[in-house]
């Protein structure tokens, strides 16, 4: 059974990344395959290299693009590590990178995975299933046996969360946490309530937890970090974030490697999805597309 899929801003990645049908792209992140699918379609002897550290992902992936298997490698692996994943099939450089930092429908909408504060799941939150050995922590162990103090900075660093402290109180005190539905409940009856609430009062916390389980932002520097050595000249980098702390350090990146002659930002101001798409596909409310040329 393939999982349905919407990819988020689907027609501008496809215009930004301008796809030559003899070029070779990567999707660093391919999750349902939904943005991979549409690349693939425009190659005629090009080459698409779909990563992803979430082995479910990659399979159910495969189904999806099976038409396209001529032309698509599928690489087990996370996409901080383009540059072996790419020089590892023997190609030198590629002609465009796509990044797509949310996590896909098919993770959140699993109660098994333990993403999702809508309904009750195991504390785990790890993208990879935890196949890689460094991929022991889970949500559990941090909600379950750290600090107040240590809870209550994580949240606060990680999602900017006002509340950090009033929730880590409240966690701490809940102990032991059952499940993702019981720290939501948890935290909804910690958190004070700002005006018309428009996300779940878990959302900040749930965001956290994940980007921390899974390293998130380290992997995202070492991604930036590491893809502009893996294009050709003329080569674009599309980058789709979903939260400031995702934004700001891609923006960060994009203006260093500009002011070092690397990269030319050709997104002035961020791409946001239009207010159709956004009425069709809620999840792409909170999308930024930023886009670089390999100098």
């Amino acid at each position: 059974m393939v999982a349905p899929h919407t990819p988020v801003l689907l027609a501008e990645v496809l215009e930004w990344l301008q796809i030559k049908p003899d070029g070779i792209y990567v999707d660093a992140t391919l999750g349902a395959g939904g943005h991979s699918a549409a690349i693939a379609a425009r190659l005629s002897s090009g080459r698409l290299i779909s990563l992803d550290r979430d082995a479910q992902a990659l399979q159910i992936a495969r189904e999806r693009l099976s038409e396209f298997a001529s032309k698509v490698t599928f690489v087990h692996t996370a996409f901080s590590k383009i540059a072996e994943a790419v020089h590892g099939l023997g190609i030198a450089k590629v002609d465009g990178v796509l990044a797509d930092l949310g996590v896909s429908s098919m993770q959140l909408d699993r109660p098994e995975r333990g993403f999702s504060f809508r309904e009750g799941g195991p504390l785990d939150m790890r993208m990879s299933s935890g196949e890689a050995e460094e991929d022991t922590l889970t949500a559990d162990e941090i909600v379950n046996q750290w600090s107040e103090t240590e809870i209550a900075d994580l949240l606060y660093r990680e999602a900017e969360e006002h509340d950090s402290r009033r929730i880590a109180r409240a966690i701490t005190k809940a102990r032991p946490i059952r499940d993702t539905a019981h720290l939501a409940t948890v935290v909804a009856g910690a958190r004070k309530q700002w005006g018309r609430q428009r996300l779940h009062p878990a959302t900040k916390t749930f965001l956290a937890l994940r980007i921390a389980v899974n390293r998130e932002m380290e992997e995202l520097g070492q991604f930036l970090s590491r893809t502009p050595a893996t294009l050709n000249s003329g080569g674009r980098m599309v980058v789709l974030t979903y939260h400031s702390l995702e934004d700001r350090p891609v923006k960060r990146a994009f203006q260093e490697a500009e002011r070092a002659g690397t990269l030319k930002v050709l997104t002035r101001h961020v791409i946001v999805p239009s207010p159709e798409e956004q009425g069709a596909n809620p999840r792409s409310r909170s999308a930024k597309l930023r886009c670089a040329e390999k100098v």
